[in-house]
């Protein structure tokens, strides 16, 4: 049975959802949170140790204004409101990306990352205001500045995700079929799944079949 330590998520489809049911994409982001508690929940019960979420990505700023500020008050509020309460169940938040957000925000997230960072039972990495690319040339950038050798292992070292195995499961919800600029180093030998739901209709059940399914492959990572 092939072990799980890393499962990332493109959470893709809350906009749409939010218009179908509600007509609103805010209220569909806003039912999207309720899924990404559910599915902490079940990651934790698998024992799986990481979580990444793509939650906004660099592309996401060509959004209305009125949107995005929604999206980060969104969060402001949940970690505000919750950030004790993850502590409190042992769970470790990490920000990666550009944090180039609101002041307020920023700020939240700081707060966060310093108050669960010795936390064991589960790191969730929220990807915010990240782009692979751009996260691959930073990468670059401070082995240039460091003056050390241009290698696999130290573009690895020097990413946001440095000291986090790869995924072994990339999950992308909402009926797409691409990686949108999400992890492109980190899921070289991921297992790549695509739901045709929308990211607020993802339920404990479809994570559970996509875990279920993983265990049962043969992962031969360019072996026979």
């Amino acid at each position: 049975m092939n072990p799980i330590q890393h499962v990332a998520i493109i959470m893709d489809g809350n906009g749409r959802w939010g218009i179908k049911h509600k007509k609103s994409r805010n209220l569909g982001h806003k039912a999207g949170l309720k899924t990404v508690e559910k599915i902490i929940k079940a990651t934790i019960k698998k024992k799986i140790n990481f979580l990444t979420l793509f939650a906004f990505s660099t592309e996401n700023f060509k959004r209305p204004i009125k949107e995005k500020n929604y999206l980060f008050l969104l969060l402001e509020n949940y970690l505000t409101k919750e950030i004790s309460k993850l502590h409190k169940n042992k769970i470790k938040l990490k920000i990666i990306g550009n944090k180039i957000l609101s002041k307020k925000l920023n700020k939240i997230l700081a707060y966060s990352e310093k108050l669960t960072k010795k936390n064991k039972k589960l790191q969730i990495n929220l990807a915010l205001n990240y782009g692979s690319k751009s996260e691959i040339v930073f990468s670059l950038k401070k082995i240039i500045n460091k003056k050390i050798l241009i290698n696999e292992k130290n573009i690895t070292k020097n990413l946001f995700t440095k000291n986090i195995p790869d995924p072994d499961i990339l999950i992308r919800t909402g009926n797409k079929r691409r990686l949108s600029n999400f992890l492109l180093w980190q899921l070289s030998y991921s297992e790549i799944y695509f739901e045709k739901k929308l990211w607020p209709d993802f339920n404990r059940k479809d994570y559970n079949r996509i875990i279920f399914n993983f265990h049962k492959i043969k992962r031969n990572f360019g072996n026979i």
